[in-house]
């Protein structure tokens, strides 16, 4: 009878201490994954390694797949020395982060490729047109790095564009370097092409078109100096 009236609350006692294990491994696992994917892409994994340690073997090793799964989606396109050079002077000269710029590089680099027109003459128009501040928006409506107007290019748009698509930077810029290679295309020329694109064709002094290759031949002497390092 004794045995028989202890041997539930036993049982309830053990039952509930492995449900609290259970759901303790899964909120640290939870937490580990979350910090993992902001440490690796800022590159701070000591501190995963640590939060790691807590787990489980086999726990660990699959926060870290799923970890590895997520970075392998991530698109990466390694810069040419030309690029990093002209990188590391924006960097400096607008006070931006590396990080943050290396994927505007990137897709500079990427739609120069695409369209057959020179990457660092797209950098160049950002540059003048927005100093580098994604969330930049005209008088007249012209939004984003490339300061695009959003109510004459939605039809450059990607067909994946999220909400807002001429705030985001990455899609700034293919759409901006598609409204570049138009206006070049266009009017028979880098200069004419420049002027058309910032709505000042008929300026006879051509400020804009000399500003924007000034840029451009700065960015290309910071590319040829890394090359030479």
């Amino acid at each position: 009878m004794f045995a028989t009236s202890l041997f539930p609350p036993v049982m309830s006692r053990l039952t509930l201490s492995v449900l609290t294990l259970i759901q303790n491994a899964l909120m640290v696992s939870g937490i580990v994954l979350i910090v993992g994917l902001f440490g690796v892409y800022s590159g701070k994994t000591a501190f995963i390694d640590g939060l790691k340690s807590f787990l489980p073997a086999n726990t660990a090793s699959v926060t870290e797949d799923a970890v590895d799964d997520e970075v392998a989606e991530a698109p990466a396109e390694a810069l040419s020395p030309r690029m990093r050079g002209a990188l590391d002077y924006v960097a400096k000269r607008y006070r931006v982060s590396n990080d943050a710029l290396l994927p505007v590089f990137a897709t500079a680099q990427a739609a120069g490729r695409d369209l057959k027109l020179d990457p660092l003459l797209i950098i160049a128009v950002i540059g003048v047109e927005s100093g580098f501040n994604p969330l930049s928006q005209s008088v007249v409506g012209a939004q984003g790095l490339m300061q695009v107007l959003p109510r004459f290019h939605k039809d450059k748009l990607p067909s994946d564009a999220g909400e807002l698509p001429f705030l985001d930077p990455l899609t700034n810029v293919q759409v901006g370097a598609k409204v570049l290679k138009e206006s070049i295309h266009r009017n028979g020329g880098i200069e004419n092409g420049l002027q058309q694109f910032a709505g000042a064709i008929n300026d006879p002094e051509r400020r804009y078109s000399t500003k924007v290759l000034a840029e451009r031949q700065r960015l290309e002497q910071a590319g040829q100096r890394l090359r030479s390092t």
